[in-house]
């Protein structure tokens, strides 16, 4: 789903964040943050903008800044694929700065709202083991790989995969409590 498709931004503007994001220079985030700032001093409530800013200075490795961006968008009314993203961008910067729970607590918000989504899942798992939970998130990880490679082989032993996501799962459970 495309932010026009979230019914957030106009197809003129849909195209100028498109064309921005991809004429970006992940080793130089300079000029592409400097064309989402123009772009968001002209539509300064737009909470797409606002994602894209905040996307910007994340890949320019400036998460304190991205995540201000990335609360207002959130507050501003995301939805669609658009949300999915900036949960799972939000709760991965949350976790890189050391915020676990927070990133946990992000993150699972998204496989609340996501909860098929690939993306969302491996992050969640991420964020789990950088919390100390490696348990729980090799279970996760457990999970995601029989539910997306379906093959012959791995589906022979799907049972006992299963299985075994759920008793590290359970490992960490009981450690919680």
């Amino acid at each position: 789903m495309t932010a026009s498709e979230d019914g957030l931004v106009s197809p003129e503007l849909e195209q100028r964040l498109r064309d921005i994001f991809e004429s970006r220079d992940r080793d130089n985030m300079g000029p592409t943050i400097e064309a989402f700032l123009r772009v968001l001093a002209e539509h300064p409530d737009s909470a797409v903008v606002l994602y894209d800013v905040g996307g910007s200075y994340d890949t320019a490795g400036e998460e304190e800044t991205a995540l201000g961006y990335y609360e207002r968008a959130l507050d501003a009314g995301l939805s669609g694929d658009t949300l999915r993203r900036c949960l799972l961008q939000y709760g991965s910067t949350l976790r890189n700065l050391g915020r676990y729970e927070d990133s946990l607590a992000a993150l699972d918000r998204a496989l609340e709202l996501y909860p098929r989504s690939e993306s969302v899942r491996m992050w969640h798992a991420l964020s789990l083991h950088a919390a100390g939970r490696s348990d729980a998130a090799v279970g996760a990880l457990m999970e995601l790989a029989v539910d997306e490679i379906r093959t012959e082989d791995l589906l022979r032993y799907e049972a006992a995969v299963r299985g075994n996501a759920a008793y590290l799962r359970s490992l960490d459970e009981a450690r919680a409590r």
